[in-house]
């Protein structure tokens, strides 16, 4: 018996050394604004670190413009719209039909030691934060999802794969004590936003939330340094879609999809720049053949990490409610064009979202200065009260994708195309947004009524007014930012 047991833990022992250990390093709501991505008036040594000793990606993508959503998706490796866990923040999250099985359980199957951890020594308004975020769309009990909250309780040799979770830079934004006007004055705005103090200073506390997002980095680094593994794991550092800024955050644009995605690890060289497409929903299938595991056939993503990169021609995103706010959008991204689709082009982007209008400085701002005429012609264009069926944006010219295309003859062959092609993904996927949020959900009227209940009680708290004006809520917000007494 004593040398069946010793037989049995040498196997295991060579079985765990043929497997790297995965660290996922995961921000809330961040877009590429890391130095090493080029953005200024930020400091981030320690993602530069990293992007140094790996691969830094250069046109990488969530699926969906909002947390649950795209979480649900790269936890299990295929779109949200294929499992139906579209909707954000599900009021009544159903088990996961088979045959889909999450990331964290087939590594289990496999050997993993699984967790799920806030940043060490996260401290959010004020408190420490002990419970490591999920937000998916789907029921789970993370006592059977995670082995715990510390890969160091693992069994020695055992490999790992271990999940922080960063809460920052989710609004809310901690308003800085003071604010640098030199910094303040580096910012580059993008040109559909108005060059307007409150915007600099909303931006400015963004960056340096950002910053707040790279000390945790450097925690845990230290930590993998400190228990001698971090030369044998691969870790990555990604957020779960763009920035929380008006037009980020919720919508299928660049500044809402695109996200910073850093590996590095074993087999991955330094300094390395990957410029080809990849989808959030690639991280799962990668990590399984890295360890030697099949992926299931139902995974949608590809693995980036092999010896042959999937050098497919385009991905998608797709985005439904957002809390309160109902919406149907899809969007197809190539090499060097964007084609969204409006399944409700009679709606503004302005249209009511009660989180945003709780949380976003920019929301009243923005529509007092639509009406004061102070937004230029681009910036004016994005409060339209309407929005086109199709808008298509021309990367190679037009990286930001800011200037919609779709109406230019010379374009008309290039749209029609993706248009074909994003109606065949539709098709061939079974998108189960095409009706809305599954039947399992209250009705859409109970939901905004319930939000927008929550937003009266905030706005109450902060006016003593449970629907105060645009320029009442502007007001705040420039005495929240120090811009006025």
């Amino acid at each position: 018996m004593k040398h069946r047991l010793v037989f049995f833990l040498l196997l295991h022992c060579s079985l765990f050394a043929a497997q790297p250990n995965f660290v996922w390093i995961i921000a809330d709501d961040m877009s590429p604004d890391i130095a090493a991505y080029g953005a200024k008036g930020v400091k981030t040594p320690h993602l530069d670190r990293l992007a140094a000793q790996g691969c830094r990606y250069t046109r990488a993508y969530s699926s969906a413009p909002v947390c649950s959503s795209s979480r649900s998706a790269f936890i299990l490796g295929c779109y949200q719209t294929t499992t139906g866990l579209h909707p954000h923040d599900t009021e009544n999250p159903q088990p996961l039909a088979a045959p889909y099985v999450p990331l964290p359980v087939l590594l289990q199957k496999a050997g993993y030691f699984v967790t799920n951890a806030p940043a060490p020594g996260t401290i959010r308004s004020g408190k420490k934060i002990t419970k490591a975020k999920t937000h998916y769309n789907f029921a789970h009990d993370a006592k059977t999802l995670f082995d715990g909250d510390d890969w160091r309780r693992r069994r020695p040799g055992q490999p790992f794969f271990a999940q922080f979770q960063i809460s920052e830079p989710h609004r809310p934004f901690p308003v800085p004590e003071t604010f640098d006007e030199a910094a303040l004055q580096t910012i580059e705005l993008p040109p559909n936003y108005p060059d307007h103090p409150l915007m600099r200073r909303d931006w400015y506390a963004y960056q340096r939330s950002v910053e707040v997002v790279d000390a945790h980095v450097g925690r845990i680094v230290e930590q993998l340094e400190s228990e001698g593994v971090f030369n044998d794991t691969i870790v990555m550092f990604f957020a779960d879609h763009g920035r929380a800024m008006p037009w980020g955050k919720q919508w299928l644009s660049v500044e809402g999809l695109q996200v910073p995605l850093i590996m590095r690890g074993p087999g991955i060289g330094p300094n390395h720049v990957e410029s080809r497409l990849v989808s959030l929903i690639d991280l799962a299938p990668s990590m399984l053949r890295c360890a030697g595991e099949a992926v299931p056939s139902w995974m949608e993503g590809r693995d980036v990490l092999g010896a042959v990169f999937p050098d497919r021609d385009c991905i998608f995103a797709a985005r439904d409610r957002c809390g309160d706010a109902m919406d149907r959008i899809r969007a197809i991204i190539t090499q060097d064009a964007w084609l969204v689709q409006n399944f409700h082009p009679q709606l503004s982007r302005l249209h009511w979202s009660s989180y945003k209008e709780e949380q976003y400085p920019g929301m009243p701002l923005l529509r007092v200065l639509h009406v004061e005429n102070q937004l230029d012609t681009l910036q004016a264009s994005w409060l339209a009260p309407t929005r086109s069926e199709i808008e298509f944006f021309d990367l190679q010219n037009d990286s930001q994708g800011l200037h919609n295309l779709a109406t230019d003859p010379s374009q008309t062959n290039r749209v029609e195309f993706l248009r074909g092609r994003l109606d065949d993904w539709i098709a061939t996927m079974h998108d189960l947004g095409v009706n809305g949020d599954p039947a399992t959900e209250p009705p859409l009227a109970e939901i905004q009524k319930d939000k927008r209940q929550t937003y009266q009680k905030v706005w109450h708290k902060r006016l003593q007014k449970t629907e105060p004006s645009d320029a009442e809520r502007l007001e705040w917000w420039m005495k929240e930012y120090r811009l006025l007494p």
